[in-house]
């Protein structure tokens, strides 16, 4: 099937042929006819399956179709969970719609508002958008929904995973009733499900299986290595030439800068991209990673939603995630809209049972590599230290070496005199250098109650403790 079948108006049908789009991929086959038609649509698809296509190429029909107002106005939102995601969407509207007449803008947070607040008062018809950003120009007023006629939500199970499910319902609060929907998520956890069933009215449903459109597609492998031996493996594996542009993960981002830090020292460039970034920084890194002045760009998950690269091959998976299906979100970086791609799992001795949920769903067994010089060893799970400072303290009282711990009244009568000084202790790590005797001097009278007869009536200037008075 080509997309003129698909009834695509010519302006859309030269974009996409500039584009070197040919042929539509199966979501895009039966996503696009109903949308064209207005119905609304509840979508279940992952990333690299073409949707962003699916939704954008009739919300741009639609919209040139109607016409345009003599005062621009934002007529479709399309709601996304990531900065990354916001930008692709962004940017393939502009691809798509360069014929259209339509303009399109895009506000995330992370960066200065000036700018978006800029193209919203010159008129858009088409905004893309996170929720926190959103919700900030709407409480300032800088934003209008009364006339959305086309709403889109994307990767709605991602926007519940990072808490803006209550940010959304806040939103599709001010858009009009009577509008179009439509609605696309890569699972249907039952509270997706509520919201999709709140949000749509008599959709058409398209379903893509999860796992097969990518998997099927990506020659998958696994090595076993020490955790200790990670960094290693990766480096003898970027020797390889071939290996000229990479996307690895990581778990946390700490373990991206890591990553990142080693791979700068073995001579390999390469930079990290998670929530800790700034998004300026964010945006730096990836653009010299699509022009390939970056060979690896080592991210955390949520960071790479919406990374879409053409021409990527590579995807490491230096720590295998904790949820089977991220698995398949992060291959699907690589063998994008039906291509081939490889992907590379490491995986030490604690991430076998992960190994096994993920094989599970995907129903096949990955390919071991075992001729690598780094195999596994360590096959057992060491237990685990208590903390330092718990190992410490019972050792301290018993070393003989340390200074005996005495009892409050005890302690109490000690002179001045006998007092280990500051000097000593900082020359000494702390202990004395002498024995502590017991004091000859008259002893502090000792008190069982903290009463008033005890007490001061009045704080004293400090003096040396052997000059004070009353001693």
């Amino acid at each position: 099937m080509t997309f003129t079948e698909l009834k695509i108006a010519p302006p859309i049908l030269k974009a996409l042929d500039q584009a070197h789009y040919k042929h539509p991929t199966p979501i895009q086959v039966q996503a696009i006819p109903p949308a064209l038609l207005g119905r609304d649509l509840l979508g279940c698809a992952q990333t690299g399956t073409g949707k962003t296509a699916a939704f954008a190429v009739p919300t741009l029909q639609r919209l040139m179709q109607t016409g345009r107002p003599e005062k621009r106005r934002i007529r479709s939102l399309i709601l996304t969970p990531t900065r990354e995601l916001a930008l692709q969407i962004h940017e393939s509207l502009i691809t798509y719609g360069r014929h259209t007449g339509l303009r399109s803008c895009v506000i995330f947070g992370g960066v200065s508002q000036k700018q978006q607040e800029i193209e919203l008062r010159q008129g858009i018809d088409i905004l893309v958008a996170t929720p926190g950003r959103l919700l900030d120009l709407l409480g300032q007023k800088l934003v209008s929904l009364q006339d959305i006629e086309i709403l889109t939500l994307d990767e709605a199970d991602r926007m519940l995973d990072m808490g803006f499910i209550h940010d959304v319902k806040r939103i599709i609060a001010q858009v009009p009733t009577r509008r179009q929907t439509l609605f696309f998520s890569a699972t249907m956890p039952e509270e997706i499900v509520k919201l999709s069933n709140a949000m749509l009215i008599d959709p058409v449903h398209v379903s893509i299986s999860p796992e097969s459109p990518t998997v099927e597609k990506i020659q998958q492998t696994v090595y076993f290595v020490d955790k200790v031996n990670k960094r290693h493996l990766l480096s003898h594996l970027l020797s390889d030439t071939n290996l000229d542009s990479v996307l690895v993960f990581t778990r946390t981002k700490h373990g991206a800068d890591r990553v990142a830090r080693d791979l700068t020292r073995d001579h390999v460039s390469a930079q990290a991209i998670h929530g800790n970034k700034s998004q300026n920084a964010r945006q730096r890194a990836l653009s010299d990673f699509k022009n390939k002045s970056t060979r690896v760009l080592v991210a955390t998950d949520i960071a790479a939603r919406g990374i879409d690269i053409d021409g990527l091959t590579y995807v490491v998976n230096y720590d295998l995630p904790e949820v089977p299906e991220t698995y398949v979100h992060r291959i699907g970086r690589s063998g994008r809209a039906g291509n081939h791609g490889t992907s590379l799992s490491f995986c030490d001795f604690e991430e076998k049972k992960l190994l096994k949920d993920i094989e599970k769903l995907i129903a096949k067994s990955i390919p071991v590599v075992d001729d690598h010089p780094y195999p596994l060893t360590i096959t057992t799970i060491e237990p685990k230290q208590a903390p330092a400072g718990r190992q410490s303290r019972q050792p301290r009282q018993q070393n003989p070496a340390r200074r005996p711990s005495q009892p409050a009244e005890q302690v109490s009568h000690l002179s001045g005199t006998e007092r280990p000084s500051r000097s000593s202790q900082n020359h000494s790590g702390g202990r004395p250098t002498q024995p502590v005797q017991p004091a000859q001097t008259e002893r502090r009278p000792q008190s069982t109650a903290r009463s008033g007869a005890n007490r001061p009536q009045e704080r004293q200037p400090y003096a040396p403790a052997r000059h004070r008075p009353g001693r």
